[in-house]
C-alpha cells in the first residue's frame, strides 16, 4: 500500500496544479460596443445597417462574437450627457458616436475609446491633435461640411439659374456652421448670388426666422448639417414646401424626408468604416495612434417627389449625375 502512496500524491499534486492554472487563466469575454446616436432608431436605421455591414466585413457577428448597446437620444440634446455617462458605467469596450453625441461621450470619458462614425472638424474642435496622430481617446472619420459649401451653391445655381437670393439656416453657436456660412458667402459672389444668414438657437425662434426669410423675398434655402437642424428637419421641409422654395440640405437623410437636394459625404460609408476602427481597437490598437480618415465617397441626392410638389423642374443633365433619385 505504501509503495503506491507517492503516485497518489503525484496525481493529487498534478490535479491541483491544473485546477489552479484553470482558475487563474483569464476568461475571454465577448466585447461590447456602444452605438450612441442623437436621434430615433428610424432616423439612423441606415447608419446602423452600414455599421453592422462593416462589422461583418471584419469578421464579427452581432450577438455571437460581439455585442452592441444602442442608445438613442430621440433628438433631445438634454439627454446626451446622461446617456454618455450611462454607457461609461456599463464599461463598454468602445463607444461609436455621430455628430453631437461626440461632445457628450468625450465629456464623459477620457479613457474609453471613442470612434467617430461621422462628425465635423475634429481637429478644429479640439477632439484630436491632428488627423495623422489623434493623440487621445478619439479617432474615426471627420467630415468638414464647409469643404462642400461651394459645390452645394454651384449645384443650386445650376438647377435654378434665376436664383440670386439664398437664405442659409444655421444653428447658433455651431462653429462648423459658421465655417460653412463663410465659405458659402465666398462662393456666392462670383455666381452673382446674395446670402442671407438665419441663425436659430432653439425651436421657439422658427416663426421669426421664417418670417424674416419671406420678408427678404428669398428664392432658395440652404439647410446646414448639424444635429439640431436634423432633429427639426420636418419644420424646414414644411416651410420650403409651403413657400415653393428649393432647398439644398447638408446630407442625404434630409432628402429622404422631403428636402429637394443634398450634396455631402456619404455618412453610411463613414459608419461602415467605423467598424474597421472598432476592430483595430479590440485587437489592441490605441485610438491615439489610429489616423483619422477623411471622406472618400460622396453622394448627390434629389427628391423628385418634392420637385413635383412645389412645381419645379430639375434639369435632365443634373438628374443624370445624381447618385440617388427619390421618385
Amino acid at each position: 500500500m505504501t509503495k503506491f502512496l507517492p503516485f497518489r500524491l503525484l496525481a493529487i499534486l498534478l490535479l491541483t496544479i491544473v485546477t489552479s492554472a484553470e482558475a487563474q487563466s483569464p476568461i475571454r469575454k465577448t466585447p461590447v460596443i456602444a452605438v450612441f446616436l442623437p436621434e430615433s432608431p428610424s432616423a439612423y436605421a441606415s447608419y446602423v445597417d452600414a455599421f453592422r455591414q462593416g462589422l461583418r466585413e471584419v469578421g464579427y457577428v452581432v450577438d455571437e462574437n460581439i455585442l452592441i448597446e444602442y442608445r438613442y437620444a430621440e433628438g433631445r440634446r438634454d439627454r446626451f450627457s446622461a446617456l454618455a455617462a450611462e454607457l461609461v458605467r456599463l464599461k463598454v469596450d468602445v463607444i461609436v458616436v455621430v455628430g453631437g453625441t461626440l461632445a457628450a461621450a468625450k465629456g464623459a470619458t477620457s479613457t474609453v475609446p471613442i470612434v467617430v462614425g461621422s462628425a465635423g472638424d475634429l481637429v478644429g474642435a479640439g477632439y484630436v491633435a491632428s488627423l495623422a496622430r489623434p493623440g487621445g481617446n478619439v479617432t474615426g472619420s471627420t467630415n468638414v461640411d464647409s469643404d462642400f459649401s461651394a459645390k452645394r451653391l454651384e449645384l443650386l445655381k445650376e438647377a435654378f439659374p434665376k436664383v440670386s437670393r439664398v437664405a442659409v439656416f444655421t444653428h447658433e453657436g455651431n462653429q462648423g456652421d459658421q465655417d460653412e456660412l463663410r465659405e458659402t458667402r465666398a462662393a456666392a459672389q462670383p455666381l452673382g448670388m446674395r446670402i442671407q444668414s438665419q441663425a436659430i438657437k432653439d425651436p421657439g425662434e422658427f416663426p421669426d426666422a421664417f418670417s424674416a426669410v419671406i420678408k427678404e423675398r428669398t428664392e432658395a434655402l440652404i439647410i446646414t448639417n448639424n444635429s439640431f437642424n436634423f432633429s427639426h428637419r420636418t419644420k424646414f421641409v414644411e416651410f420650403a414646401d409651403k413657400n415653393r422654395l428649393p432647398a439644398m440640405c447638408g446630407r442625404a437623410a434630409f432628402v429622404e424626408d422631403g428636402c429637394l437636394i443634398s450634396y455631402a459625404a456619404s455618412r453610411q460609408d463613414s459608419m461602415r468604416r467605423a467598424a474597421y476602427f472598432v476592430d483595430k481597437i479590440l485587437k489592441g490598437a490605441k485610438p491615439a495612434d489610429l489616423p483619422v480618415q477623411q471622406p472618400t465617397k460622396f453622394e448627390f441626392a434629389i427628391n423628385l417627389k418634392t420637385a413635383k410638389q412645389i412645381g419645379l423642374a430639375i434639369p435632365p443633365n443634373l438628374l443624370a449625375r445624381a447618385d440617388r433619385v427619390i421618385r
